[in-house]
């Protein structure tokens, strides 16, 4: 097959997906906006936000005359905040987040792709500026998330395990990390770090397979990973069962105190799930994060 017939079937793919994951993500948003309050603020803009009783601090030129005029009390006419907030996700897209224990549940990395995109529609609708790491810059409206699907249908790199990227990220904004984290911490720990020394906050929501938590193998069992650089071969995988879990524990736990020391937000999220639970906690973080 040349070159450009190669190229476009590769395209042709990635159009057929499209519309499927926008219209599951457009689904997945629908069952989280009627429970995610609004993100208005009260501070400089245009739009008239509400009234509220008017306090010895308040010049007189905040008066709204007309409404005061109505109460025996006095009333300042209050706008909303009109600062979009930027959000920037990455989205960990390695061979080990294509990784499923039942050919029945998605793999790891279509529910991180659902939930970073279902995220992008419920932050857009509310006026947010959305943007993709390594380097899609966050932007309002609709038409971010064409492109924004088109980049998360895309093939991953060939590694095993994924790292965040070296993006410079807008100081004080807010960041989502999306991945099963199952890789070299150090790095993860580095980006986190300065992130959170340029005042930006984030949320970490790790990914993972029920079976990745449960370690259900007994007798002989072959471990490879998912581009086969790594194999495991052994008789009795019961005996590993313990073992498997403490290192996994350890590894939630580095990335716990890696949320504890930074302010950061830590969520595991199993594939078994409801992706609309998730979803929620990450609106409902990114909301709070908002009005810090």
């Amino acid at each position: 097959m040349t070159l450009p017939t190669t190229l476009r079937a590769h395209a042709e793919g990635l159009a057929t997906a499209l519309p499927a994951l926008l219209a599951q993500a457009d689904q997945l948003a629908a069952s989280v906006l009627p429970g995610a309050h609004g993100r208005k603020r009260a501070g400089h803009g245009d739009e008239f936000w509400q009234y509220r009783q008017a306090t010895s601090s308040d010049w007189g030129a905040r008066i709204d005359w007309r409404r005061s005029g109505r109460a025996d009390v006095l009333f300042v006419r209050e706008t909303e905040w009109q600062a979009a907030q930027a959000v920037t996700l990455w989205v960990d897209q390695s061979q080990a987040m294509q990784f499923t224990g039942d050919k029945a549940r998605a793999p790891k990395a279509a529910r991180a792709r659902l939930l970073a995109l279902a995220l992008a529609v419920v932050l857009i609708k509310g006026g947010e500026r959305v943007g993709l790491m390594p380097d899609m810059p966050a932007r309002a409206g609709r038409a971010q998330l064409d492109p924004l699907a088109l980049r998360l249908a895309r093939e991953g790199p060939r590694d095993d395990y994924g790292t965040p990227p070296d993006t410079q990220l807008p100081a004080h904004s807010q960041v989502v990390f999306l991945s099963d984290f199952l890789g070299d911490p150090g790095h993860l720990q580095l980006c986190v770090g300065r992130a959170a020394d340029r005042g930006i906050r984030g949320a970490m929501v790790q990914v993972l397979d029920p079976v990745e938590e449960e370690f259900p193998y007994q007798g002989r069992s072959i471990f490879e990973s998912m581009t086969g650089a790594l194999r495991h071969e052994t008789l009795r995988a019961n005996d590993l069962q313990a073992r498997y879990r403490a290192r996994l524990a350890e590894r939630k736990d580095i990335l716990a105190g890696l949320a504890r020391t930074t302010g950061w937000q830590l969520l595991t999220h199993h594939t078994d799930q409801p992706a609309s639970a998730a979803l929620m906690w990450l609106w409902q973080q990114l909301d709070a994060g908002r009005g810090r």
